[in-house]
C-alpha cells in the first residue's frame, strides 16, 4: 500500500476521526470523511450514514481502506456494520481499521462483536483498543461537566485504576495501521504513560487548575440511573454502569507500550494533558 490511496474517515468529524483524518493529510493521504452531517463546500466531505445504506456506496466509491467507527450508542452495531463491510469489500476496500475498545472483553456480544468481524472479513486489519478518552475530562462530557459545574467526578470505579490515553495517541497508532506497507493484523491495546485511580485524576486536575475537584463514587446502580437521567437508554446506560464495575474490579490497570513502539515517540501523560487544557475547566 502507498500513502496515495484513499481513506474514507467514518466519523471524521470526531474525536479520534478528525485528527485521524488530519494527520493522514500530513502524509499526503487522499482522505474522505464519513458523516452524516457534511459541510457545505466541502469536497472531502461525504455523507455517510449507518442506518441509511443508499449512503454507503458512495462513502466507500474509490477508497481501498477505512477507519471505522462504530454506530454511537448501538448495542448490536453489527447488523448494520456486516453488509457495509461486505459492501465495501466487493468495491475495492482492502483494509480496515477497527476502533474498539479496551474494555470490550474478546467474547463479548454486541459491539464486542465487531472486532471478530473485522478479522474475519478483511484482508488487511488492525482493531485499536483504546484506554478511556483524556478528552472526557474536557469538552462536552459528563466528567468534564461535573468537574466544571460540581467540581466533582461521580463514578462507580471505586479505587479502580485506568491508563487514561490522549485520543491524538489513539490517532497515531491508527494512521500508522492505516498507512504502514506492511498490514498490522493484530489488535493494539493503547494506553497512557501511567494507570490512574479517578481519585488520582481529581488531584492532577486540582494541581493543574488551582480548582478543587473530588471523586465521588457511586454504586452501579446509582450509576445506571445517572446515565438513564441524562438521556442514555436504558439498557446502554446499564452496560456503561457495568464498565465502571469492571474497572473497580481493576479490567483496566494496565499499561501497554504500544505508542511508543508504533509511533516511536512517548504517549503523552494525564498531567501533561491537563496542563495544556487547564482553561477548559472554566466554568
Amino acid at each position: 500500500m502507498n500513502a496515495q490511496a484513499g481513506v474514507l474517515v467514518i466519523g471524521g468529524t470526531g474525536t479520534t476521526g478528525s485528527r485521524v483524518a488530519a494527520l493522514l493529510r500530513e502524509q499526503a493521504a487522499t482522505v474522505r470523511i464519513g458523516t452524516r452531517t457534511p459541510a457545505d463546500g466541502n469536497a472531502a466531505h461525504v455523507r455517510f450514514d449507518w442506518s441509511e445504506p443508499a449512503t454507503h456506496g458512495p462513502a466507500v466509491a474509490g477508497v481501498d481502506r477505512i477507519y471505522l467507527v462504530a454506530p454511537i450508542s448501538v448495542a448490536e452495531p453489527a447488523p448494520l456494520v456486516e453488509p457495509f463491510l461486505a459492501a465495501a469489500f466487493r468495491a475495492g476496500v482492502r483494509r480496515v481499521v477497527l476502533l474498539s475498545s479496551s474494555a470490550t472483553p474478546e467474547d463479548a456480544p454486541g459491539v464486542g462483536v465487531l472486532p471478530r468481524m473485522v478479522r474475519a472479513m478483511a484482508p488487511e486489519w488492525a482493531v485499536l483498543r483504546p484506554s478511556w478518552f483524556m478528552q472526557n475530562f474536557i469538552g462536552e462530557h459528563p466528567v468534564a461537566d461535573g468537574i466544571r459545574v460540581q467540581g466533582e467526578i461521580v463514578t462507580a470505579t471505586g479505587a479502580g485504576r485506568v491508563a487514561f490515553v490522549d485520543a491524538a495517541d489513539i490517532a497515531a497508532v491508527a494512521v500508522r495501521a492505516l498507512l504502514d506497507a506492511v498490514p498490522h493484523n493484530t489488535d493494539h491495546v493503547i494506553t497512557g504513560p501511567e494507570a490512574l485511580s479517578y481519585a488520582d485524576a481529581a488531584a492532577v486536575i486540582t494541581e493543574a487548575t488551582g480548582r478543587p475537584v473530588r471523586h465521588r463514587p457511586v454504586s452501579t446502580a446509582e450509576m445506571t440511573d445517572r446515565f438513564v437521567a441524562a438521556g442514555i437508554p436504558v439498557e446502554f446506560a446499564a452496560m456503561l454502569a457495568g464498565l465502571d464495575e469492571d474497572i473497580r474490579h481493576g479490567a483496566e490497570n494496565r499499561v501497554t507500550s504500544t505508542v511508543p513502539n508504533i509511533t516511536g515517540r512517548p504517549a503523552r501523560s494525564f498531567a501533561e494533558f491537563m496542563a495544556a487544557h487547564r482553561d477548559a475547566f472554566t466554568a
